[in-house]
This record gives structure tokens, C-alpha cells and sequence, in this order.
């Protein structure tokens, strides 16, 4: 495949591409689901978390779409190499950093405004620091895989507008959702 073939909407090619990573990917979840199931009882007794997961994995998801769709737009209009003397590429990892920031901090303050209405024991400062700990660890993961996948599809000649969106929100998704059991199971436990 070549790069002109980056800009090919032929529904055999996207598919071709898409099928055999849309199963692997499913794979992976369904494994993270099942990790997911393992921490049932941990979750039971701070229901509050379990509220939390689901916003955190997408949060860090989006993340990681931001970015990889910002990383193939510059990629199909020729105006970067991935050089790390870029500016415009640091400034949009440091734009994905503070909008993580701001975004984890917003998910436990609410949380925590959540569980001071329904009684919960958990306290602000333990949830800062897990959707924190958790969120910027996810955000990072989210800009190494944005910054992995698109670079690897479009050297591939795969469009990376196929790709990049998938494998960053799935991986990330399994990622975050380990990251934030873990740290939660460190800080309760």
C-alpha cells in the first residue's frame, strides 16, 4: 500500500483495515471487562468509584481522539513529521494535559458532590487524588498511543483517519480502567 492510498475511500480498503482491528480490539475489552468484573466486591463497598469508571475511561478515550484526530489532520495536510522540535505538536499535548486537569478535577469535586448527598464516607481530597492520579496517568497513555497509532498507520499507508480513533479510545478505555482500580485499590485499601 502506498501513501496515495491514504486518501482512497474504497469500502473493500477501509474494511480490509478496519475488520481484523475492530476483532482484536474487542478482544482486549472483553478481557478488561472481565478485570472489571474481578474488582465487583471492591466496587460494592465504595459504590461512589463505580460511578466514576465510566466517565474516567471515556474522558481519557476523547483524550486520546482529540489528539489523534488533530495528529491525522496535520498529517494529511503535509505540515508535520512528528519532528520533537515542533511547537504546534507540544502545544497540543500540553492543550490534552490541562484539559485533563481541568476535566479530572471537575469528575471528583462532582463525585464527591454526588456522595456528599447520598452519604458517602469517601472525601474530596481522596477523590482528587484518584481521578488525579488515575486521569493524568490515563491523559499520557491517551497521547503516546495518539501519537503511536498515527504515526505507525500512516508510515503502514493506512489512512490514519481509519485507525487511529479505535485503537486509541479501546486502548485507553482497558488502560484507564486498570489504572483507576489500581490506584483506587492502593488509596482504600
Amino acid at each position: 500500500m502506498t501513501r496515495s492510498s491514504l486518501g482512497t475511500w474504497k469500502v473493500r480498503t477501509i474494511v480490509g483495515h478496519m475488520f481484523p482491528l475492530l476483532v482484536a480490539l474487542s478482544l482486549i475489552v472483553l478481557v478488561a471487562g472481565l478485570r472489571l468484573e474481578s474488582a465487583d466486591e471492591f466496587l460494592a463497598e465504595f459504590a461512589l468509584l463505580a460511578v466514576m469508571v465510566p466517565t474516567m475511561v471515556g474522558l481519557g478515550g476523547n483524550l486520546g481522539a482529540i489528539l489523534s484526530s488533530r495528529l491525522s489532520t496535520r498529517f494529511h495536510l503535509g505540515t508535520t513529521e512528528l519532528d520533537p522540535r515542533d511547537r504546534v505538536l507540544w502545544a497540543n499535548v500540553l492543550a490534552i494535559l490541562a484539559l485533563a486537569l481541568t476535566l479530572f478535577t471537575v469528575l471528583a469535586v462532582s463525585t464527591y458532590a454526588l456522595g456528599f448527598v447520598i452519604g458517602s464516607k469517601l472525601g474530596l481530597g481522596t477523590l482528587l487524588f484518584i481521578s488525579l492520579v488515575s486521569g493524568m496517568s490515563v491523559a499520557v497513555i491517551a497521547i503516546v498511543f495518539s501519537f503511536l497509532t498515527t504515526y505507525l498507520s500512516y508510515r503502514a499507508g493506512i489512512d490514519p483517519d481509519d485507525t487511529t480513533i479505535p485503537i486509541v479510545t479501546n486502548l485507553v478505555d482497558v488502560f484507564g480502567m486498570i489504572i483507576f482500580l489500581s490506584v483506587s485499590l492502593a488509596v482504600l485499601d
